[in-house]
């Protein structure tokens, strides 16, 4: 360790021996987004040795506004968020490990993102996914770190698998769609980024440094705009809960066909074929070059047809823009991209 960290090392919660398990750990962090930006910025200010971050996503100039890691070029260059993360990271921090994934997290794939690490970070947008997160996680005893934020409000909750109690635990059912703001039709402002981030990095800090003593125990709910703050106590894992009573790890089995996601707020439907291993794109790019609006780099394609704007990834998985319906979706995929 050197000077890099001292004022952290001052802090006696930590000192120099909470500073070395820092150093020897591994976090996973998922979603690149406004939560996952701010918690991978400071997790690789604080050392922790490894980070890997996951995201589908691609920086747009929207983003520029509360996500923290990413810059006008980024948003020009329509980067993927897993990549310009990572080489920001580096930037910051040059003797921690990044590893940047670009992938659409589903259920044939959390189990090894997250296996080998000591802790998972939440920074997704979505509650299908945070299923499908705290079934792994609970399935392979890993702790995790719920957050969300849309407006001026965030929520946010420390699971510690067969201790505490999970996600479904108190969340029994995934909320209807439609019934919960996002982002994109309630807004959201920077500073309940910032104040979720905060308690989740902090949280994930006590666990790495063996203070679960410290953990707040709760479902804290934060309100920038109105000054509220609150605490949910929480108490043990449901008997009857499927993943923690019963493991039973529904969502992390699923039928043999593509995953379809129709994102919210963006006009967009993604498309992933489950059985592709994907692309070279290098060959792709040469059917594409003469459409409108051709454009490439070393991890996407994107160009324009029949109205619609196609961004094609390296994994096979595409994002088809001013498109709503995931039929229609399927059908422009099969017509332009065909596998």
């Amino acid at each position: 360790m050197n000077e890099r960290y001292s004022r952290q090392e001052l802090f006696p919660e930590i000192g120099k021996e909470g500073q070395k398990k820092l150093f020897n750990s591994r976090i996973a962090v998922f979603g690149a987004g406004a939560l996952g930006a701010a918690h991978a910025e400071s997790l690789a200010r604080a050392g922790v040795g490894f980070i890997r971050m996951i995201d589908r996503d691609f920086v747009e100039f929207s983003n520029l506004q509360r996500q923290v890691l990413y810059t006008e070029l980024d948003a020009f260059q329509k980067r993927p968020k897993a990549v310009a993360a990572m080489d920001r990271l580096r930037e910051i921090n040059s003797e921690i490990e990044i590893e940047g994934i670009v992938a659409d997290i589903n259920h044939a794939n959390v189990e090894d993102f997250l296996k080998d690490c000591d802790l998972v970070i939440d920074g997704t947008d979505n509650f299908q996914v945070r299923y499908l997160l705290n079934d792994a996680a609970v399935k392979h005893r890993k702790p995790w770190i719920y957050g969300a934020a849309v407006s001026s409000y965030g929520t946010t909750m420390t699971i510690i698998p067969m201790e505490t109690p999970c996600l479904r635990c108190v969340f029994e059912e995934i909320p209807s769609a439609g019934s919960s703001p996002t982002c994109d039709t309630a807004g959201v402002i920077a500073p309940i980024i910032a104040s979720i981030s905060a308690v989740q990095v902090t949280e994930a800090i006590k666990i790495l440094t063996g203070r679960r003593d410290a953990l707040h125990g709760s479902l804290m709910q934060i309100d920038v705009w109105h000054s509220d703050w609150r605490r949910i106590s929480l108490t043990n894992p449901r008997n009857e809960c499927p993943a923690c009573g019963h493991r039973d790890f529904e969502f992390l089995t699923s039928p043999n066909e593509e995953y379809s996601t129709i994102l919210c707020g963006r006009n967009a439907v993604q498309i992933q074929p489950s059985n592709s291993s994907g692309f070279e794109l290098e060959k792709l790019a040469d059917r594409y070059a003469d459409f409108k609006g051709f454009s490439s780099n070393e991890y996407l394609i994107r160009f324009e047809a029949d109205g619609h704007d196609f961004t094609v990834f390296r994994d096979a998985r595409a994002i088809i823009g001013a498109c709503e319906d995931v039929l229609e979706a399927r059908v422009l995929y099969s017509k332009f991209v065909g596998v």
